[in-house]
């Protein structure tokens, strides 16, 4: 998927479903007059390819284990970043914190340390995902950061794969000791629970993606 169709993808993940109004111009009229056609609503055309556009990159985003040694454009990487910050989060809490790594004697360190994360070697970057505990919910909901967190992770992994990037989510959280080494690596302050790394650069394989629909997963009202 080339860069310019990035920022559709991203706002339709946000609002897949939902009507959009969106400004154009007909390039014809004066430039010192208003525009008749400004704020006109999009057609069901382009409504449809907005969808499609989304449910592709979806459908096709895969993990993605090895990459090449080009480095990730700092453009990217922010807009990477704010695609997870615009997940959504229990009370809007927002409960997340992101570092970025591209010191190759860090992520390293990080590929050493757990195998789950032994690509992060050969990545130019990876994000590491952490639950801020001092923004999340007290008492009963506290640990809707989990789902907080992973949420915004899975907007980066579609992001990432939306700019032509690959990446991996390599768990921590709940395993409290991996959590605590990462946290500990990365000079991560108490309040952070570290949940994952995602290693992440261009792509040096292109697994083919898997189609895990199952009908059998889906139930209707209850259970028979």
């Amino acid at each position: 998927m080339n860069k310019k169709h990035f920022f559709k993808v991203v706002a339709n993940l946000l609002f897949i479903g939902g009507a959009f109004v969106l400004s154009s111009c007909c390039g014809k009229c004066c430039k010192n007059e208003a525009c008749p056609n400004e704020g006109a609503a999009v057609t069901t055309a382009s409504a449809v390819d907005s969808s499609a556009i989304v449910l592709d990159a979806i459908s096709k985003r895969t993990s993605i284990r090895a990459y090449q040694e080009t480095a990730v454009e700092e453009e990217k990487v922010e807009k990477i970043l704010r695609a997870g910050m615009a997940a959504p989060s229990a009370m809007n809490k927002q409960p997340w914190s992101f570092t970025v790594v591209n010191d190759k004697a860090i992520l390293k360190q990080i590929a050493d340390s757990a195998p789950n994360a032994g690509m992060a070697a050969n990545a130019p970057l990876a994000i590491v995902v952490c639950g801020d505990m001092d923004k999340a919910i007290e008492g009963d909901g506290r640990e809707f950061w989990v789902q907080d967190a992973s949420a915004a992770t899975e907007n980066i992994l579609l992001a990432a794969h939306a700019l032509g990037l690959g990446a991996v989510w390599t768990g921590a959280y709940p395993n409290v000791a991996k959590a605590k080494m990462f946290a500990r690596i990365l000079n991560i302050p108490d309040n952070q629970v570290v949940l994952c790394v995602i290693p992440m650069g261009y792509p040096a394989e292109a697994p083919a993606p898997k189609d895990k629909w199952n009908e059998g997963n889906v139930h209707y009202n209850v259970w028979k």
